[in-house]
């Protein structure tokens, strides 16, 4: 093996073959989707070389001029007393390094949103060009399957944030020789067989560390559940109002608490934020934050686009701080859009236009000007709001990897359609912090893209400049009042000071501040989603009949948690489901085992061994190989491999043997996934009077079916008669009122038999007067 090691002294590459030594071999370990480690013992006395120096880089070679190992020594070597020579004691040292990775690891990883439906390559390149653009060349980067959502930790250096990359989507990353790649496990197979003699049967140690099962349970994170609509009566004084149920919140972590936050006060703009097109140098940064200083005139052309997706789930806000616009100002600030940068594409955002010589700034919904026209005043300073609420939080599905029969295959994916509430806000900065802020537009649109690119400006003349932009995510939680007068509105959710109603807490309490009490006979009405563990089981019924010849129970249990990629919902948890029942009902994917060779064909973590004895061919996935060097001429070099399929080790997704403690397990199984009605993410209270509520369940119900109501959540279901209410098999139902405080659950069902449901309720909670 050839060694150099260039100890940044000036000196160059300088090769330390020579002072390898035999007590201490070379050894490089590979790992799948970690950093490789190469280790050994040099002798530099009498070789008259320097001790390798930290952060010296090391490049190994066999001798048929294959690149082994390119990397940095991490440590000082340590000095071995090796005895005494003619001129004193000697020495020797040991050493080792790590592969080029290493330079990302010793970086921050930056906070950053999640990569949503993104190829894994897209997410790869994003994430290594965040932690430092250009260390490395990535040409190598392969798109291969997508990553459903991906959300890197702050907390974990590059490598681990790029394995898991790599893992999820059943590939293998390296860095070598400067060059990141990015490739499908698989992609190379060495064909080995004990018939041409290319393998050595005695060398071969396999075996079955996993036992069959073909029926699986598997939880995941914790998910919203019940689609709530809690309503109360106003009284004029009462300003606190306490939720039946603690609101769904994602589960906290440094990305999702905030997803987008920049002050521009940095001396250039932040390009591990946006993305900056300006052909015309038309956006800079100074005291009072981005300054615009017009644009080519032309749409999204001069844009400052957030390099992550922003997924439209829960409820969100999505703020302009400190903004001013002057001159003849045009185009559009804070913009969501589906698509490329158009003014066509754009879900919503603020278009800033010209009218009668003054700059003024209109609600844009769908392309179109929406709400009312705000002229901004020269000189005064404003924030503007966009809230967006979704019935649901997760919009972006899972997608998880494993090998089918010798092929790759993806389970899940996809998003989720779901109606979105709109409301655009304003408040001018020169006002009493208790003014209340000037709503422009307050409505709803039928449907919107699971997921937007987010554009702080896309100017075709914009002058002016923004102190600030947030985009936060509040929760689940959107509350909106019906006055006497009959009118709607939304109330608008945040704290002291920014013009609006009220806040909530994590647990539920609704405060309403100074000037915004609820009036007499106003009915403020709560959306809300309460949270559970998700968790689904599925069953292959041909494995199961197929164990069950000879009379013996066929059915195979296996219960887990999955760890990652994680699994936000119950949709989720089936796809996850299904991706283990691919490979946990076949014998072949429980084994495991190792092989060593002298100066084979160079092998990698990923690649794929078709291995061929007695006639029969089983393929293993590479896991982990190490490389020792045999210090012999001609040059012997060892590879002990480690091998092993999916259900004896996870690629595609990592899994746990226990289950979460509090998920309820399913007490049937499913045999496909989905197997299921569409939730009543529209069901609303339409009336509430002393004696009943009258409930539009926002679609018609399906043939032969309707929508079923009771006292209690789950248990629905034919033939159960506790706590059922009524069965309507219309859309629009009446539920005679009992008490003041009263709590409904509604699912729909078909006319099959068994009639399936919905997979969670819609829950009408009441705290209203009754006759």
């Amino acid at each position: 093996m050839k060694l150099t090691i260039d100890n940044l002294d000036g000196a160059g590459a300088v090769d330390y073959s020579v002072a390898l030594c035999a007590a201490g071999p070379v050894k490089i370990a590979r790992g799948l989707n970690v950093p490789s480690v190469l280790s050994g013992m040099l002798d530099v006395s009498d070789a008259g070389l320097a001790v390798p120096a930290r952060r010296g880089r090391v490049v190994a070679a066999a001798a048929n001029g294959t690149v082994l190992f390119t990397g940095y020594i991490t440590t000082d070597p340590e000095a071995v007393y090796a005895g005494v020579g003619v001129k004193g004691a000697v020495y020797r040292y040991v050493f080792s390094a790590v592969s080029d990775e290493w330079l990302l690891d010793k970086q921050v990883v930056p906070l950053s949103g999640a990569g949503l439906a993104q190829s894994g390559g897209q997410v790869l390149e994003t994430l290594t060009n965040r932690v430092d653009a250009g260390l490395f060349t990535t040409t190598g980067v392969m798109n291969g399957l997508p990553v459903g959502v991906f959300e890197p930790a702050q907390t974990k250096p590059w490598s681990a944030n790029a394995g898991e990359v790599a893992s999820a989507t059943y590939a293998a990353y390296r860095v070598l020789g400067g060059a990141l790649s990015l490739q499908p496990a698989g992609t190379v197979t060495h064909a080995l067989s004990d018939g041409d003699g290319t393998l050595q049967v005695a060398a071969l140690k396999t075996s079955s560390v996993k036992e069959l099962a073909n029926d699986v349970t598997v939880s995941g994170e914790m998910e919203p559940a019940a689609y709530v609509t809690e309503t109360f009566a106003g009284d004029g004084t009462t300003t606190v109002f306490q939720l039946s149920e603690d609101p769904f919140r994602p589960k906290k972590t440094a990305n999702s608490a905030q997803f987008l936050l920049d002050s521009f006060d940095e001396s250039a703009i932040d390009t591990q934020i946006w993305q900056v097109t300006d052909p015309g140098s038309h956006l800079g940064l100074s005291a009072a934050g981005l300054t615009m200083t017009g644009g080519n005139g032309f749409d999204g052309q001069t844009t400052l686009t957030a390099i992550d997706a922003l997924e439209l789930g829960g409820s969100l806000v999505i703020e302009a701080g400190s903004l001013q616009l002057t001159g003849a100002s045009a185009g559009v600030v804070c913009g969501l859009y589906s698509g490329v940068t158009q003014s066509a594409n754009c879900f919503v955002g603020y278009n800033a236009r010209q009218s009668s010589g003054a700059t003024v700034v209109v609600p844009f919904v769908n392309g179109a000007e929406v709400g009312t026209v705000f002229t901004m005043l020269s000189g005064h300073t404003y924030t503007l709001r966009i809230r967006l609420h979704c019935v649901e939080m997760q919009r972006v599905l899972q997608a998880y990897c494993a090998m089918v029969n010798g092929a790759v295959e993806s389970f899940g994916g996809g998003s989720v359609s779901a109606p979105m509430s709109v409301v655009f806000e304003l408040q001018d900065l020169g006002a009493a912090s208790n003014t209340p802020a000037t709503v422009l537009y307050d409505g709803a649109v039928t449907s919107s893209s699971a997921s937007c690119s987010f554009v702080a400006v896309n100017s075709v003349q914009l002058f002016g400049s923004m102190g600030y932009c947030r985009v936060t995510q509040t929760g689940s939680a959107w509350v909106v009042s019906t006055l006497p007068s009959g009118t709607k509105m939304t109330r608008l959710i945040g704290v002291a000071g920014e013009g609006v109603d009220c806040k909530i807490s994590d647990a539920g309490k609704i405060t309403f501040f100074a000037g915004r009490v609820p009036v007499a006979g106003e009915i403020v009405t709560v959306l809300y989603r309460t949270q559970q563990r998700a968790v689904a089981r599925l069953q292959d019924a041909t494995s199961v009949a197929a164990e069950a010849a000879g009379g013996v129970p066929g059915t195979a249990q296996w219960l887990g948690k999955v760890l990652k990629p994680a699994a936000r919902s119950s949709m989720d948890c089936e796809s996850a489901a299904q991706a283990v029942l691919s490979f946990s009902t076949s014998r072949a994917a429980g084994v495991s085992g190792k092989y060593e060779a002298v100066n084979p064909a160079d092998v990698w973590p990923g690649d794929v061994l078709a291995l061929t004895s007695g006639g029969q061919t089983t393929s293993v996935i590479v896991r982990r190989v190490e490389i020792l060097d045999e210090m012999t001429c001609p040059e012997g070099l060892r590879y002990q491999t480690a091998f092993a399929n999916d259900w004896a080790e996870g690629l595609g997704l990592t899994l746990s043997e226990a289950i979460a403690a509090d998920a309820l397990l399913p007490q049937t199984a499913l045999t496909a996934p989905g197997n299921v009605l569409a939730n009543l993410q529209q069901l609303q209270v339409v009336s509430a009077t002393g004696t009943a509520l009258q409930v539009d369940a926002g679609t018609a119900p399906p043939a032969g079916g309707g929508f079923e109501v009771r006292r209690r959540d789950g248990d629905f279901g034919p033939g159960v008669d506790q706590d059922l209410v009524l069965r309507s098999p219309v859309r629009s139902f009446s539920i005679p009122r009992e008490a003041q405080v009263e709590h409904y659950y509604v699912r729909m069902y078909d006319g099959s038999t068994p009639p399936l449901y919905s997979r969670f309720s819609s829950a009408v909670f009441t705290d209203l007067p009754v006759s």
